[in-house]
């Protein structure tokens, strides 16, 4: 018997059921890159974890963060000592900070220069001259004082070259 051909009648495809089929087949395939990229984030993540972990356990952000926080007190620390520091030169400022001396004889019966003068000065030239005055009977003290490198007295000559002595003229 022959075989007949008989030609049929061909239904067309819905083209939604194509896309339908499409969208299906590249959603699995998204679902298994991003199953392979989780993966190697997490072998990532413990790798990383490994590297930067400190020899007592902590992590390197811990590390950091501690090591912030000591720079930030240290900085409290350099902000108060600044505040501390600007008083002292302030205060230093009024301390003796220059000296000049001179020892003479004044009176022919006594021995050696027993008598002397000192200036003692701050750093704007305030203070005073101090002067000893040495005999046989009894030892004098006088004390004249300095304003600006200036005495507002008379001053003798080896009180005069002690000031000069301080004030490094």
């Amino acid at each position: 018997m022959p075989v007949s051909f008989a030609p049929r009648e061909v239904t067309p495809i819905d083209p939604s059921a194509i896309v339908a089929i499409a969208s299906l087949v590249v959603t699995i395939a998204l679902l298994g890159v991003v199953g392979m990229l989780f993966v190697r984030v997490r072998r990532l993540d413990r790798a990383l974890d490994g590297l930067t972990r400190g020899a007592d356990g902590t992590n390197l952000s811990a590390i950091v963060e501690t090591h912030l926080d000591k720079v930030y007190a240290m900085g409290r620390q350099v902000d108060v000592l600044d505040v501390r520091a600007t008083a002292l030169e302030r205060e230093g400022r009024k301390a003796f900070q220059r000296l000049g001396l001179v020892r003479y004889n004044p009176f022919e019966d006594t021995g050696g220069n027993q008598s002397f003068v000192v200036a003692l000065l701050d750093a704007d030239g305030d203070g005073l001259v101090l002067t000893s005055l040495h005999s046989r009977q009894a030892t004098r003290m006088y004390a004249k004082p300095i304003r600006g490198g200036r005495s507002d007295t008379t001053l003798s000559s080896e009180e005069v070259e002690a000031l000069r002595i301080a004030l490094g003229r």
